[in-house]
């Protein structure tokens, strides 16, 4: 499986996960208000510290958003394209955004793909810089005790979420799980998730969340060689039925989409995941 060579020392831990008790979300994202500030207050109001929602509709102006590209330095084995800033409205299509703590307020990790003026594209949108015109639908899994902590990565030099927990005095969730979990680069993502759904117990389960891949490869034999991609996860599925279908942007800004192989597609720099255990047997 293909490897990427980071600046730092790999980190001994390469998933990590703490559970949380859900808290299902459903919100509009209200016109006037950037889409970070907007995620907040949905946030917010439900006494949610973290978790994850799917956006969908609505339109933003200004927006701005950024691709994968090539380091331009040997600081990081992989960075960003300059900013995109469409000319007019765009329309969110289908979005995924980590919801956080950093510096001590609510942060946003967000890809997704969109409609511009210019057509349809995909990258890691700017939450700050872009504008809610109207109305976007959010949907997803809150936590009051648990959430992702953005922290300075000694291993790829980034600052990047990670799960935390926030039970107090020993408390447990209790109910269906969901764990709240990271995967670091040159792991495959779905025997990570395999072995993370092992570990706890769960037999089956669905999976949300975003991040980046080291090349992609299809179940149809379909092959993405950039070493530097988003993505979201478009369905995810463990269990006899299991699947993930995922939508990712190269570094040429080619969208691809379908569902992976398992055992190879490494993970390039970090992969934010919401694992929720399907009950029954």
């Amino acid at each position: 499986m293909r490897q990427i060579q980071h600046p730092g020392p790999p980190f001994p831990e390469r998933v990590t996960a703490v559970p949380g008790a859900p808290v299902p979300l459903r919100f509009s994202l209200e016109a006037g208000l950037s889409v970070d500030v907007a995620i907040a207050r949905g946030f917010a109001a439900a006494g949610c510290l973290g978790g994850y929602v799917v956006l969908r509709g609505g339109r933003c102006e200004p927006f701005r958003f950024v691709m994968p590209a090539a380091s331009p330095d040997d600081a990081h084995a992989a960075w960003y394209s300059d900013t995109f800033a469409p000319e007019g409205s765009v329309r969110i299509e289908r979005a995924g955004a980590i919801v956080g703590e950093r510096d001590g307020r609510f942060f946003i990790h967000c890809h997704g793909l969109w409609e511009t003026p210019e057509g349809r594209r995909m990258g890691h949108m700017l939450a700050p810089d872009t504008v809610v015109t109207e109305p976007v639908e959010a949907v997803g899994i809150g936590f009051r005790d648990a959430t992702f902590m953005a922290a300075p990565d000694p291993e790829t030099h980034f600052t990047l979420f990670g799960p935390v927990s926030r039970v107090q005095g020993g408390e447990e969730p209790v109910g269906p799980r969901v764990l709240l979990a990271r995967v670091r680069p040159n792991e495959d993502i779905g025997t990570a998730i395999e072995s993370l759904c092992g570990r706890w117990g769960i037999a089956r389960a669905n999976v949300h969340g975003i991040g980046s891949l080291n090349g992609v490869r299809f179940a149809d034999g379909r092959r993405v060689e950039a070493h530097a991609t988003e993505v979201l996860i478009h369905e995810g599925r463990t269990g006899p039925d299991g699947v993930m279908r995922i939508d990712v942007v190269d570094m040429d800004g080619h969208i691809h989409s379908g569902p992976i192989v398992e055992g190879d597609n490494p993970v390039c720099v970090t992969f934010e995941l919401l694992i929720e255990e399907i009950p029954g047997p």
